[in-house]
């Protein structure tokens, strides 16, 4: 199960409580999910389970009592041999807005126009939303230089795709105003 693995991932770098974890994932820019906390605290115990995490209890003055988790060597080398030898899957293109564009051909250009400039404005607000969550995030600032890399990679992976899908919506507004041009001026 991902969830499993990205809860690795996130202990490899330090000790966290299972609030600590929803919280990072919920706001992360690749770790992606959108399941219910119970689902984080089974799998947490499973983790436990399996030997891969072990947790122990932290008293706070003032504050309520955290159980933090923390990964074992075990886990490491479970979570290490996952990276390798999971094939690395395609990307998906199922995007709602390709479903909208597809029937788009039967407005007016000028709808179309529209159609595709509040895309644009989504993606605008999207890229400027993600740049700040990487900003303010704060992952493990402890990383090793490679890893710190390759987050920095990942960042720029999901930058590139906001970027990449404005560079489209011009080239289709674009096209929309070169070739009916006389039907948008009505």
């Amino acid at each position: 199960m991902l969830i499993n693995y990205a809860i690795l991932r996130l202990l490899s770098a330090e000790p966290m409580s299972g609030y600590d974890l929803k919280k990072i994932m919920q706001e992360s820019l690749y770790m992606y999910w959108s399941g219910n906390n119970n689902q984080i605290y089974k799998a947490l115990l499973q983790l436990c389970s399996d030997d891969l995490l072990t947790s122990e209890i932290h008293h706070q003055d003032g504050a309520p009592t955290k159980k933090l988790y923390k990964i074992t060597d075990k886990g490491r080398a479970a979570l290490l041999e996952w990276v390798v030898s999971t094939p690395p899957e395609a990307p998906e293109f199922k995007k709602p807005f390709l479903i909208q564009m597809a029937c788009a051909g039967q407005l007016e250009a000028a709808q179309i126009e529209e159609l595709v400039l509040k895309y644009q404005h989504e993606l605008n607000l999207q890229l400027i939303m993600q740049q700040e969550k990487q900003r303010r995030m704060n992952v493990a600032p402890s990383l090793a230089k490679r890893e710190r890399f390759i987050e920095d990679m990942i960042f720029d992976n999901i930058f590139t795709f906001y970027q990449s899908e404005l560079q489209w919506t011009q080239k289709v507004l674009q096209g929309i105003r070169n070739n009916f041009r006389e039907e948008s001026q009505r």
